[in-house]
C-alpha cells in the first residue's frame, strides 16, 4: 500500500495564475470550500509576465470606445473562428472586472484627471488598456492574491502537482497528486474542479513562456474526457528578445509599440510602412510577426538574428517612467540601455488560443463539474488574440467559472475515489523513478520535441513540415515510455520533467494534427501550401479522447445574432 493523505473540498482550482485567483475569490464568496493548487509558488504565476496592461473599454482616453467596438475588434482579429458569445461577454464585462481590481487595491496608472490611463495596443480601435506601468500582469497577481489570503474558506497549496483528474460516469470525483516538498502524494476529494493552469508554450524552444507551462491542465483535461478545440492556433508575438542566448524568446512587451516605439531591419528601414502602411507597428500580432519572420529570412535581420525595436526617440524621462521594467530587463539581461540604444528583437512563442471546450456563459466542459477558464480555455481568441485581451480574458472567465461551479457544487453529491484507481495512479505515477539509471533521459527527450516544434510547427507551416514533426512525436511518445530518473520524488525535477513530457507529447499531437487538417491560412495559422483564406474552413477543429486515440471533427461556429452583425459592419 501506498502512503497518501486526503483533502477534501467543494472546489478544486488547479492553478494560481490570474483566472484560478479570481475563480478562487468568486466561488469562496459564494460560500464554497475552495483549495488552490499550484504547481509553482503562490504569487509566481505566468500571469506577472503579461505587461501592457487590461484591455476594457472604459473611454478615460478615447470617450468614443464602447463594448461594441471592444467585441468587433475581437471578432474580426480573431478572423471570426472565435465564439461570439464569449467576445460580448468579455467586451461587456471586461470594464467592470477593471473597476473591481481598483476597488481590491490595484494601483493603476492615472490620465490628469485622475481616470486610468489607458495606451494604444496592435489592432485596437482606441486606446484601451488600463495599465501598470508594464507591470501589469504582476499588479494583478499581488492584488488578487491579497484578497484570497484574507478569505477563511480558501487555502492554498503550492509547489504541487496533479498528475490525474478522476471522473466517474462523465462526473468530475477528485483529483490526484503530490507535493514537490515532501514526495507524499494527495487526494483531492471534490465535487468541482476548474483547471486555470495556462497555456503550452514550452512546448517550443524559444518562447516568452516560464517553465510552468506546459500544457499540464488541458492535458488533464483530455486524459479526462473533455473535448479540446482550435489545438493548431498558437501566438507568435512579435518581439522577444534576441540576445544574449540565455533570455532567447524574453518577452518585449507590446507597451513599447503601443508608447511609440519602431520597427527598423539591418539596413534602418521602417519596414511595417511596407507591410502594414496604416497600422503599421501597431497591426495584430500575426502580421507584424510574419513581416519580421520575413525581413530577416530575406536578410534584412541583425547580427544576432532578429531586426531593431527603437523607442530612444521618446527620451530617457519618458520611458523610464512608463517601460521602467522594460529599461531594466535589457539593462541587466543585454546591457543595453534602451533609452539610447535600440533593442534586438524576434518573433517568440507567446499564448496559446487553443485549448478546453468550454461553453461560453459557465465555462464549463463536456464533463459535469469540470470547468476552465484563463489560456487554458479555448474558444474566446478564435485565430489571433488581441493584446490585452488575455488579462480580461482571465478576469471576466475566472469570474464566471468560479460563480458556475459554486452554483453547480450547491446541488451536487461528493463522489468517492476507489482505492484501487489510487493505489494504480500513485504506481504510474513513481515508474518514472530508478536508481539503477537504466531509462531514457527526459531531458533529451523534451529537447528533441522541442527543437521538432520550432522547426517544422512554427510561424509558416507545410504538409510536408508537418508530417515530420508529427513523426517525430510519434517516435518521442514510444521512446519516453522508457523514461526513468535517479534519486526520489522530492523536489526532483527530472521527476517533474517526466511527467511534463507526457503531457507535451499529448498536446504537440493534438497541434500537429490539427494543423495538417486546417488546409488554408487564418490569423496565427499560415500554410506556405494554402496561402489563402477559405469560407470551407469557417470552422473549430476539435480533439476527442476516444479510448485514448486523439479523433479530429469539425464543427460550425455558431452564427453571430443579427443584432452583433451589425455592429461588425460599422
Amino acid at each position: 500500500m501506498n502512503e497518501y493523505k486526503e483533502l477534501d473540498s467543494d472546489i478544486l482550482i488547479i492553478g494560481s495564475g490570474g483566472a484560478g485567483l479570481r475563480a478562487a475569490i468568486e466561488a469562496g464568496a459564494n460560500g464554497a470550500s475552495v483549495v488552490v493548487v499550484s504547481k509553482s509558488l503562490l504569487g509566481k504565476a505566468h500571469t506577472v509576465m503579461a505587461e501592457g496592461g487590461i484591455a476594457a473599454s472604459l473611454g478615460d482616453v478615447d470617450s468614443k470606445d464602447s463594448w461594441e467596438v471592444h467585441f468587433s475588434d475581437t471578432i474580426i482579429e480573431g478572423v471570426f473562428l472565435g465564439n461570439w458569445r464569449m467576445a460580448e461577454i468579455l467586451a461587456k464585462e471586461a470594464p467592470e472586472r477593471v473597476y473591481e481590481l481598483e476597488r481590491y487595491g490595484a494601483l493603476f496608472d492615472r490620465t490628469p484627471e485622475g481616470k486610468i490611463m489607458q495606451r494604444a495596443f496592435g489592432a485596437h480601435t482606441y486606446r484601451r488598456l488600463c495599465h501598470v506601468g508594464d507591470k501589469t500582469g504582476l499588479e494583478l497577481i499581488r492584488t488578487l492574491e491579497d484578497r484570497i489570503l484574507h478569505m477563511n474558506n480558501i487555502s492554498v497549496m503550492d509547489e504541487t502537482l496533479i498528475t490525474k483528474i478522476v471522473s466517474k460516469d462523465n462526473k468530475v470525483i477528485g483529483a490526484i497528486g503530490f507535493e514537490m516538498k515532501t514526495g507524499k502524494f494527495v487526494v483531492f476529494n471534490t465535487k468541482s474542479v476548474i483547471i486555470a493552469t495556462g497555456g503550452l508554450g514550452r512546448i517550443y524552444k524559444i518562447t516568452s513562456n516560464s517553465w510552468e507551462s506546459t500544457g499540464d491542465g488541458i492535458a488533464l483535461a483530455f486524459k479526462a474526457g473533455a473535448k479540446l478545440v482550435d489545438m493548431e492556433m498558437i501566438q507568435f508575438h512579435p518581439t522577444g528578445m534576441v540576445w544574449p542566448p540565455g533570455v532567447k524568446g524574453l518577452l518585449v512587451t507590446e507597451g513599447v509599440r503601443g508608447e511609440g516605439g519602431i520597427l527598423l531591419n539591418s539596413k534602418g528601414e521602417r519596414f511595417m510602412l511596407r507591410y502594414s502602411p496604416k497600422k503599421k507597428e501597431l497591426d495584430a500580432r500575426d502580421v507584424v510577426a510574419r513581416a519580421i519572420y520575413n525581413e530577416i529570412k530575406n536578410g534584412n535581420g541583425t547580427e544576432h538574428g532578429g531586426v531593431y525595436l527603437d523607442i530612444t526617440h521618446k527620451g530617457a524621462a519618458f520611458i523610464k517612467k512608463k517601460l521602467p521594467a522594460m529599461y531594466e530587463q535589457f539593462k541587466e539581461f543585454a546591457g543595453i540601455d534602451i533609452t539610447k540604444e535600440k533593442m534586438e528583437v524576434a518573433p517568440t512563442v507567446h499564448y496559446f488560443m487553443g485549448g478546453i471546450l468550454v461553453d461560453a456563459e459557465t465555462c464549463k466542459t463536456n464533463i459535469e463539474g469540470l470547468y476552465a477558464a484563463g489560456e487554458t480555455a479555448g474558444g474566446l481568441h478564435g485565430a489571433n488574440r488581441l493584446g490585452g485581451n488575455s488579462l480580461a480574458d482571465i478576469l471576466v472567465f475566472g469570474r464566471r467559472a468560479g460563480l458556475y461551479a459554486s452554483e453547480y457544487i450547491k446541488n451536487a453529491k461528493a463522489g468517492k475515489m476507489g482505492v484501487r484507481e489510487i493505489e494504480a495512479e500513485i504506481d504510474n505515477v513513481k515508474k518514472y523513478i530508478d536508481n539503477k539509471n537504466k531509462g531514457v533521459n527526459p531531458y533529451e527527450m523534451t529537447d528533441k520535441l522541442r527543437n521538432a516544434m520550432e522547426e517544422y510547427v512554427g510561424i509558416i507551416r507545410n504538409e510536408k513540415d508537418l508530417k515530420t514533426a508529427l513523426d517525430i512525436v510519434y517516435k518521442l511518445k514510444k521512446e519516453s515510455a522508457k523514461c526513468k530518473v535517479s534519486g526520489d520524488m522530492k523536489f526532483n525535477k527530472g521527476f517533474i520533467e517526466c511527467i511534463e513530457l507526457n503531457n507535451m507529447l499529448l498536446l504537440a499531437e493534438c497541434m500537429i494534427k490539427s494543423a495538417l487538417e486546417r488546409k488554408e491560412s487564418r490569423g496565427a495559422h499560415t500554410r506556405s501550401d494554402y496561402p489563402e483564406k477559405s469560407s470551407d474552413w469557417e470552422v473549430n477543429i476539435i480533439c476527442n479522447n476516444v479510448n485514448g486515440d486523439i479523433i479530429l471533427e469539425s464543427a460550425a461556429i455558431p452564427e453571430i445574432p443579427e443584432r452583433l452583425k451589425k455592429i461588425l459592419k460599422q
